[in-house]
């Protein structure tokens, strides 16, 4: 009887401590799930670690659409060529996805033929001013880039519904830390501009909720839509394109940073930059003599 009550005590502790397996806490950016994908290649980028393909429905996920996807082995770059239709695997976790392994589906090719419009053909170069424009922010008031004169601004573009992590989710993720870092470094001087470019669903209301998300601070950081001429607008300053595929937005990546005087300081096209780099030219302009 009393060994009994000896292990009914101890279960007792057991449960109200919480027993569990020995072991360190599951990382959720290490829960990874893996998408059978067919599709065909578009254009292989080795100096950014991309393929971008032509792909099939990802039921669940992401409809068929023309998407850019990173590559972390870049070997894989080198067994497949434009017009190659494939089949991958595609690794997706909570923060980041990617091209895990890829092979050539035998005797099928398409001729790529490549886009009439580039979209750095109108892009504004550095050094140059910006030219103003006007947009509505989260509130639903209207802004202008001029809001901003004396302020250096960085602005990038994303959509709300953006499936990928290491895409649109990234760069409000990275603004994120930009905010947090900026405010202690350069507080008062510097404002982040996230511009959507899917108007019809991320509405003021949308994207008022998307920034308490991020944790935006509406006095440093905004989120902004307009109508889809506006947008086009700002989109082609700075060389971003998108279009609408089969319920989703096909898309290429800019972030732009422009000094206290408007002028065009640099454009990151990819999700390869990071917050520091950031942080650093921004010290370096404002450390820089005042003129230009």
């Amino acid at each position: 009887m009393k060994l009994f009550h000896r292990l009914f005590l101890l279960a007792v502790i057991c449960v109200a401590a919480g027993c569990r397996r020995s072991g360190p806490p599951r990382d959720p950016a290490s829960r990874q799930t893996v998408y059978q994908v067919k599709g065909v290649v578009r254009e292989v980028n080795p100096p950014e670690n991309s393929l971008t393909i032509e792909h099939e429905d990802i039921p669940g996920f992401m409809p068929a659409m023309t998407m850019s996807f990173a590559v972390k082995d870049p070997t894989l770059l080198q067994e497949v060529a434009a017009g190659d239709r494939v089949k991958f695997q595609l690794a997706v976790t909570e923060t980041d996805s990617w091209i895990a392994s890829i092979v050539k589906i035998p005797g099928l090719t398409q001729p790529f033929t490549a886009s009439a419009k580039s979209s750095d053909a109108s892009a504004l170069e550095p050094g140059q001013v910006v030219p103003n424009f006007t947009l509505t922010d989260q509130s639903g008031q209207t802004i202008q880039l001029l809001d901003y004169r004396g302020h250096v601004v960085v602005v990038t573009f994303i959509f709300t519904r953006c499936p990928l992590p290491n895409y649109c989710p990234l760069m409000s993720r990275n603004f994120s830390v930009l905010q947090r870092e900026l405010q202690h470094q350069f507080p008062g001087k510097v404002h982040l501009l996230s511009i959507s470019f899917d108007p019809a669903h991320d509405t003021p209301a949308v994207l008022k909720e998307y920034a308490e998300n991020f944790g935006a601070d509406p006095k440093d950081w905004t989120f902004a839509t307009g109508t889809p001429a506006q947008i086009e607008y700002v989109a082609t300053l700075f060389g971003l394109t998108y279009e609408m595929q089969g319920g989703s937005i096909t898309h290429n990546l800019r972030t732009a940073l422009i000094n206290p005087n408007g002028r065009l300081e640099h454009v990151w096209k990819s999700n390869a930059w990071q917050p520091a780099e950031v942080t650093s030219m921004i010290q370096g302009i404002l450390s820089a003599p005042a003129g230009g």
